[in-house]
């Protein structure tokens, strides 16, 4: 949020100063442009905030992996093929949560039948118990593949749940 805001001041503290500088646009209007993009990023910052509170903490296990080959038109019209990898896991309280992936097998060979995960909060990831048998492991922030061996996260540098 805080970061939002300074962007939002930043935004029109810009387009203010361009109306006063520009022959293209005055203000008022470069001031109104200017708290409207402003706006847009405090609105985007409350949704994100909205929504990271709504999602809850789950812990489960991977019941089922599937592979499917499809087919669907793309934007030309043509038709292409792709391979559907899902994995679907139950959570304790019996709700079903399915992972998918198309034409990438990582995350469906990551996980096997048995796996207990956990869901957490905010983060929208999975983390896998049990590790001790891998020789990589997904960063929690921003999804990236990572050595076992590494504290922290090669892309973020957040610290990887081991």
């Amino acid at each position: 949020m805080i970061f939002s805001l300074i962007l939002a001041s930043f935004a029109a503290a810009g387009f203010f100063i361009y109306g006063e500088t520009s022959s293209e646009m005055n203000n008022p209007q470069a001031l109104y442009v200017g708290l409207g993009i402003g706006s847009m990023f405090v609105i985007i910052a409350v949704f994100q905030i909205i929504s990271r509170k709504t999602s809850k903490d789950w812990d489960g296990s991977v019941i089922d992996k599937k592979i499917e080959k499809k087919t669907r038109k793309n934007k030309l019209g043509e038709i292409e093929d792709f391979v559907l990898f899902t994995i679907i896991i139950r959570s304790y309280n019996g709700k079903i949560h399915e992972i998918c992936d198309e034409n990438d097998d990582t995350v469906y060979n990551y996980y096997k039948i048995g796996d207990k995960v956990r869901h957490h909060r905010g983060l929208n990831a999975l983390e896998k118990f049990d590790k001790s048998k891998d020789t990589i492991i997904f960063c929690n922030a921003c999804a990236s593949l990572n050595d076992i061996e590494d504290d922290y996260c090669h892309r973020c540098k957040c610290p990887l749940l081991k």
